[in-house]
Formats: structure tokens, C-alpha cells, sequence
């Protein structure tokens, strides 16, 4: 039989005992097994492993065992086996080349995993886990993490699986092993280092003995190349250092480039916009007939231009004078140009031949080029509205950066809504010089931003593109909403970009390795985002939920328990007493904390205060907010106000709702602990004085309960994430 270190060519399988062999070495766990070449000697090796045994026909070209019934199970005597043998060898094929019979106990468990490796052309070398079982592919509970991994990787992969009960006490049998689970794994990404030339192993399943302990049973290795991904998407660096993005997002002068009278064009908007945020920097504008828009004085060519004036162009003419354009601009020191002109790398080869010269033309320049097909860029700090799309957000902490024009403008019309502000925003277009982890990469040592918030459709170079990201998210928290995470979404997304979508629990595997916040909508993508840039990182899992009515609490209370990484807290003893002498003997005594119509003046921010003060809590929800405002609302807009004093009581409930949310911000600063405010009135009435006020302080009111927590377990998973890697 061949080493296991032979040369494989392309696209070869092993056989099953050469995959053992290897993998074995790497620290998985096998059943005792024999090689036997006649029956008789299969019956030899039963009788010496005593019990039932499995038989299966092994062969240097046999992968598949199953499929072709080529495996005898739970084998307790010898005439048992001595049937089973022969008819496997019987049903030997000429094209399996040289077989013979492996023989090995049955090993009995009522967990079964899967794992192995694969090489993805994306991503690279990727350890996957899995549920196993008849079930494996409906329950689909499968994760990947990079390789090669460290233990701590190895946990947490383990702990993302959805189905985490299979990992204690289970039907009588011991918890799993979780140390020598680890070992498993880390010895697959070992593996996977150690040999390149290996596509992908396949070991399943992984069974789970009464101990606990992960055996083996069957072991597959392929050999073969993978073949690689297109680069483009995601380059090896930026080429642009940090004085060239300040030319982008805080320039001191802006020439915009074919600027129109009318109120329907690019150039038109463009100028528009960029006065309306009220830009303090020099503002020029070129437009042929060199007549007045908006009251600036344009020239008829930018070689018109006094040099030193604009450190930023933006562009509005078309891509036929874009390359003359940028030669003008060069020469007249200009740093950074944003282009929406279309016709490039995404009106095909014609356009990707004028993609490729300007951005050639660009770089021998030493201008920043934005775009090209790009919408804009914002930049709160410098009240720069640069952009063909509205809106103009509120000044904040969030940076943006979006494949799709379009996710800009709902991120932003979102931080207007919610009044979250954002620092910077960009369209990348069709990102031909500067793609997305170029502004992330930026945006991570910009004083300015707290948090960045990215969405991304095609993937070009996995690896290059995770390491940049995660060197980003290492600094800074990044949230990232990626498109084409469905086999139908995958197909739109290659339709748009042109790029490759990847595998999305690859993906997943990926972001979650290198401390990415994956998220799956823009609602949660913005609540996360905002949630970061305006809440401390909580210190722990411990919640406790502060609530006015039951059911709120209930529904919450499920979320919480659906996270696996936050806890549900029981309330401490000497918490429960204080919360005793503010509540009435009705209230709920538990987690949730339902003040069971027992407020008074000052119940609300006296509880939460306690409940936050308290060292064993990490993180509070307080449901219920407004809810006084509403009765306002209605005693307002009814025919007997302002009189029986309805005015006075009015102006009572609006200003206790402004109380709590003030308490909540308060409180939230003082003790460093993440504070979220969640009530439906934020959506449903988000003039209510509540949410108002929760507005007013910075933060975010949420919707509902669950998006609350939804954001608070990524912000603990970040947290984590930051203290398993020092820091």
C-alpha cells in the first residue's frame, strides 16, 4: 500500500486506511481497526476484538462505502461475519483496483458529529464541524473557522453550533469531552498547514462514547487542486495613505465637475447638496457655458481653476473626458477625485479596459480615486454632502462604507430617524482603485469614528479580504451586512458586482474568527452599528430586564434565552430585597422585573438604578417607555383638553417619560454599563416625549425588545472576542 506521503495527482481520493494513517498522526481518535485480506482473517480479527464488530470492503478507489453498500454493521458472531465478507468481496469492482476488509468494534453513542477540512478557493484552508446523524443535512447546524486554529478558536467554533444541548449530559451519557473535541479540531487545521496539497478531509462520523469522548469511525482524503478565486475585490493594502483620505472626507476646497443648472441632473444635485450641508471650505464648479448654479461662479474647464484651491473633485461629466480630467487635476493638487460617472467595469470588457487606464492614470497621478459609479461621500466632521443621493445624516460616530449606493442612503436615512449620527459614508461604486476594506482600514484609525458599518456583495480574494477586515475590527468594532448569503441572492449579487459570492457559513466561519459582527438586515445591521457607537461594552453576560407590563418581559426574556451567549440572570438576594422595598408585594420577584402597575414618581429610575448598580449585572433592558406620553397623546388630541386638568397631568406623563430615558443614559454612563431602552412607540410615535428624549441623549430607542437584545449579544460577543485576545 502507498505512504500516506505519496504524490497524489489531481483530484485523488485515498483510500480509507491511507486517510487514517494521516489523519490519526494529526491527534483524531480511531476505533481499533484490522486489515484482513480473506475471510478467514476477518473472522480472526472479530474474534480477537470480541463483540460486535463492522466490516467494510476497503480499496484504493472505493471512496464512497455507503452509497454501494459496502458496509456490514453490528457483527456478533463469527458466521455473522464470515457472510458479511464474503459478500463483500463478492461485490468488488475491476475498477477498485486492489481490496481487502477492514475490520473494527462497533463503537456506540447516542451524539454523532461530523467534521474535516476544507480548501476553499476563497477562503482557504476552512475546519468544519457539524451535527451529524440521518438529520445532518435538514438540520444543516454546521460551522467553519479558518485553519490552522488555536484552542481558543476551536472553542468558540464548538460553541456557535446551534444545537448546544448535544454538548452536556445527554440520554445518561457523560458531557462531551470539550478538551479533546478541541484536539480535534486544531489537529485538522494542523493538517491543513502541513499539507497544501490536500483539498479537503472528510471524517464521519464522529461518534461520542457514553465518556464522552470523540471517536472516529470513518475517514476520507482528497488530494487535487482547488484552483483559486479572481483577485481584485479585496487588494493585498491600500495605496493611499491617510493624508490622501483626508483629501476625500475633510477636504479644505471642492471642485465639482460638470455642474448643471438644471435640477434634474448629477451635477446639479451634487452641487446642491454640498452647499445645502453648509460646506465652510471653498467650493468651485465647472460647467461648460460657465454659467451661475446656485450662486457659484463656474469656469468653463477645470484648467481654469487657480491651483491649490481643491484638494477634492467631484465628478459628474462623462467617462469619455475622465482620463484628460484627472491629468488636469494632478496638475492643479488635487488629492482625491469621486467619481459617478458610469460606463466602466460594469458595462463590460469595452468598460473593464477603461476601468483598468483610470485607474493606472490615477495611480501614476497619486490621486485617491473614488468610484467610478459611486453616488458620494459624507462627511460629518467637515459638513461635506458630497453625494448624488440624499440624505445628509446627523453628526455621530458611525463610518460607512457600501458596495451598493443604495444601502448608503438607508443607513443614513436610518441614523436621521433614529438621530445616531454617522462620521463618515461612502459609496465605493464599482471600486476600481479603493475598495471597501480601504475606508474600513481607515476608518478604524479615524478619531472620528467609533464603529464601522460596511455592506458587501462580491468576493474576489476570501483571505486577503478577512485579514484586512479583521486587522480593522481588531482596532475597531465592524459590523458588516453581506448580500448574496442565499443561493438566489449569490446569483443577484454576481449580476451586479460581477464578483464571486462565497459560501455563507464559510463566510460566517470567517467573519467570526477574526471578530467581525456579521449581521443579516439593515435594520439589525443599523441597530448593531448604533449600538456600539452610543453603549459601553458590557463586562459580562448577566441581563436582567426592567419592564412596566408582562408580556414584554415574556417575549424579551425568550430572546435573551434563544442567545446562547448572554444569561438570563436570577436576581441576587440582596438585590431582590431592595427591589422589595419599591415594589409591591405583586411585582414578579424574578427576571424579568415586572413593576406590575406599581410606579410611582420616582419607581422607574429607583429600580433601574439598583438593578444597574448591582455588581453581578452586566447589561439592562428597560421595556415600556412612553407609555404615559401615549395617554398624553390621546388627552392632547381630545376635545376636553387643555381643561379639568388635563394640561397638568399632560405635561406630568411627558415629563416622567423624559426622566427615564434621561435616568437610563445616566445611569448607563455611570456605572459603564450598556443601558438599552427598547419600546414600540420609537417606531409607532417617535414624536412620544420618551423616545424623544432617548433621541436627545445619543442613543438608540429600539423598536422592540428583541432587536435589543439581538445588539446587545453582539456587543458581548465583541467584548469577548477583545478579552480572549488581550485586547
Amino acid at each position: 500500500m502507498t505512504s500516506p506521503e505519496r504524490e497524489h495527482a489531481p483530484a485523488s481520493t485515498w483510500s480509507e486506511v491511507e486517510s487514517k494513517a494521516l489523519v490519526s498522526r494529526f491527534g483524531v481518535p480511531f476505533a481499533e481497526e484490522h486489515v484482513a485480506a480473506t475471510v478467514e482473517a476477518a473472522v480472526a480479527a472479530a474474534e480477537a476484538i470480541g463483540g460486535p464488530v463492522a466490516v467494510k470492503l476497503n480499496g484504493d478507489a472505493i471512496a464512497h462505502k455507503t452509497e454501494r453498500g459496502l458496509v456490514r454493521l453490528g457483527l456478533s458472531d463469527a458466521s455473522a461475519v464470515t457472510r458479511a465478507a464474503t459478500e463483500l468481496l463478492d461485490a468488488a469492482r475491476p475498477e477498485d483496483g486492489e481490496v481487502n476488509l477492514l475490520v473494527a468494534p462497533m463503537i456506540k453513542g447516542a451524539r454523532e458529529f461530523i467534521t474535516g477540512m476544507i480548501r476553499d478557493p476563497q477562503f482557504g484552508p476552512m475546519v468544519m464541524l457539524g451535527v451529524g446523524g440521518i438529520l445532518a443535512e435538514a438540520i444543516a447546524d454546521v460551522a467553519f473557522r479558518p485553519a490552522p486554529l488555536d484552542e481558543i478558536s476551536a472553542g468558540e467554533q464548538i460553541d456557535s453550533l446551534r444545537m448546544q444541548e448535544l454538548f452536556g449530559p445527554f440520554r445518561g451519557e457523560s458531557a462531551v469531552n470539550r478538551a479533546a473535541l478541541i484536539r480535534v479540531l486544531v489537529g485538522l487545521g494542523e493538517l491543513a498547514e502541513a499539507h497544501p496539497e490536500i483539498r479537503s478531509v472528510d471524517v464521519n462520523p464522529l461518534i461520542i462514547n457514553s465518556n464522552g469522548d470523540p471517536i472516529a469511525v470513518d475517514a476520507l482524503v482528497e488530494t487535487g487542486d482547488i484552483g483559486a478565486g479572481p483577485a481584485g475585490t479585496a487588494a493585498a493594502g491600500s495605496h493611499y495613505s491617510d493624508e490622501a483620505f483626508r483629501a476625500l472626507f475633510e477636504p479644505q476646497g471642492v471642485v465639482v465637475t460638470g455642474a448643471s443648472s438644471h435640477p434634474g441632473k448629477f451635477g446639479f444635485v451634487a452641487l446642491h447638496n454640498l452647499l445645502a450641508a453648509g460646506y465652510s471650505g471653498t467650493v468651485q464648479a465647472t460647467n461648460r457655458s460657465g454659467e451661475e448654479v446656485l450662486g457659484i461662479s463656474t469656469v468653463g474647464d477645470l484648467a481654469d481653476i487657480e491651483v491649490g484651491t481643491a484638494d477634492l473633485m467631484f465628478v459628474c461629466t462623462p467617462a469619455s473626458g475622465n482620463i484628460e480630467l484627472l491629468e488636469t487635476a494632478a496638475a492643479k493638487g488635487i488629492r482625491a477625485a469621486f467619481l459617478t460617472s458610469a460606463g466602466y467595469g460594469e458595462a463590460g470588457e469595452e468598460g473593464k479596459r477603461a476601468e483598468a487606464e483610470l485607474v493606472e492614470t490615477a495611480r501614476r497621478l497619486d490621486i485617491l480615486l473614488a468610484g467610478p459609479n459611486g453616488q458620494g461621500v459624507v462627511s460629518t466632521p467637515a459638513s461635506l454632502c458630497a453625494q448624488i443621493v440624499a440624505p445628509y445624516p446627523p453628526s455621530g460616530k458611525i463610518g460607512v462604507a457600501s458596495q451598493s449606493g443604495n444601502f448608503v442612503s438607508s443607513f443614513l436615512n436610518l441614523s436621521r430617524a433614529t438621530q445616531v449620527g454617522v462620521s463618515r459614508a461612502v459609496s465605493a461604486g464599482n471600486a476600481a482603485a479603493v475598495n471597501v476594506a480601504d475606508y474600513l482600514d481607515f476608518y478604524s484609525r479615524d478619531d472620528a469614528t467609533a464603529v464601522s458599518l460596511a455592506y458587501i456583495e462580491g468576493i474576489s480574494d476570501g483571505q486577503t479580504l478577512m485579514r484586512r477586515l479583521g486587522d480593522a475590527a481588531s482596532r475597531k468594532p465592524l459590523v458588516v451586512l453581506k448580500g448574496g448569503a442565499t443561493a438566489g441572492g449569490a446569483r443577484a449579487a454576481a449580476s451586479h458586482t460581477g464578483a464571486l459570492a462565497a459560501d455563507d457559513k464559510i463566510f460566517d466561519g470567517s467573519c467570526r474568527s477574526v471578530g467581525i459582527t456579521r449581521v443579516q438586515s439593515v435594520e439589525e445591521a443599523f441597530d448593531a452599528a448604533a449600538t456600539f457607537a452610543t453603549q459601553p461594552l458590557p463586562a459580562g453576560p448577566n441581563v436582567v430586564i426592567l419592564t412596566t407590563a408582562g408580556g414584554w418581559g415574556v417575549v424579551t426574556s425568550d430572546a435573551v434565552t434563544r442567545d446562547h451567549d448572554l444569561n438570563l440572570m436570577a436576581l441576587p438576594e440582596d438585590l431582590l430585597r431592595e427591589i422589595d422595598e419599591h415594589l409591591p408585594p405583586r411585582w414578579s420577584r424574578n427576571n424579568p422585573v415586572d413593576c406590575a402597575g406599581g410606579e410611582t414618581r420616582d419607581t422607574i429610575p429607583t429600580v433601574l438604578g439598583l438593578i444597574a448598580r448591582h455588581p453581578d449585572v452586566h447589561s439592562v433592558i428597560y421595556l415600556g417607555l412612553g407609555i404615559q406620553s401615549n395617554q398624553a397623546r390621546e388627552m392632547r388630541s381630545g376635545r376636553f383638553f387643555p381643561d379639568h386638568g388635563i394640561e397638568r397631568i399632560v405635561e406630568y406623563h411627558e415629563r416622567q417619560d423624559r426622566r427615564f430615558a434621561e435616568a437610563a443614559a445616566e445611569l448607563s454612563v455611570e456605572t459603564g454599563k450598556p443601558i438599552l431602552v427598547a419600546t414600540e412607540l420609537a417606531v409607532a410615535d417617535p414624536m412620544n416625549a420618551g423616545p424623544v428624549a432617548v433621541r436627545e441623549s445619543g442613543r438608540l430607542c429600539y423598536a422592540t425588545g428583541d432587536r435589543a437584545v439581538v445588539a446587545l449579544g453582539h456587543m458581548w460577543r465583541y467584548a469577548q472576542f477583545r478579552e480572549r485576545r488581550g485586547s
